[in-house]
């Protein structure tokens, strides 16, 4: 049952690391932090509509937009979104023969502290999703009991797919 079985007082640890990602990844409290990378930490999504979607957290504080990096900065935050788009690639490829591609965003509109998303992309999506951005899927979909990380039916099967991103990573770096 692992980290899935949720008492009364996980719900409290839940909802605190989602509503200060990064702080929680600094102090080891968020459950979906694969690995600590030059520039931030590489997070397996809490949805997994497409399975193996990540996001890289940048480690500077108040770091909102690439352009607050300083040059260096900012050739670590990229090279580390490579690295972890490489290690999603390859676990996904391995996980589902339906894998096609990967679309790398940052956006920055939602969350005001800088970080990229890794969505792996499936022939299985339906046409009006697979051959536009992600954010066309409804929230009803996307952000599903049936797709959360933690307490899906599947989250045995997504456990598997994050470590072997884990594992990727490891290898990679």
């Amino acid at each position: 049952m692992g980290r899935h079985a949720q008492s009364s007082g996980d719900d409290l640890l839940l909802t605190d690391w989602r509503s200060d990602r990064l702080g929680a990844a600094r102090r080891g409290d968020n459950p979906l932090v694969m690995a600590k990378l030059n520039s931030g930490y590489a997070v397996f999504g809490d949805t997994q509509h497409l399975p193996g979607y990540c996001v890289l957290l940048s480690d500077v504080d108040g770091a909102d937009h690439l352009t607050d990096l300083t040059r260096a900065q900012r050739t670590d935050f990229l090279n580390d979104m490579g690295l972890l788009g490489e290690a999603v690639f390859a676990a996904c490829n391995g996980f589902d023969p339906a894998f096609r591609r990967l679309n790398y965003e940052i956006l920055g509109n939602s969350l005001h502290q800088l970080h990229a998303h890794i969505h792996p992309r499936y022939s299985w999506e339906a046409r009006e999703f697979r051959d536009g951005p992600v954010w066309r899927y409804p929230n009803e979909v996307r952000l599903s009991e049936e797709n959360d990380t933690l307490v899906s039916p599947r989250a045995e099967e997504f456990d598997q797919l994050r470590e072997a991103i884990t594992a990727e990573l490891a290898r990679l770096a």
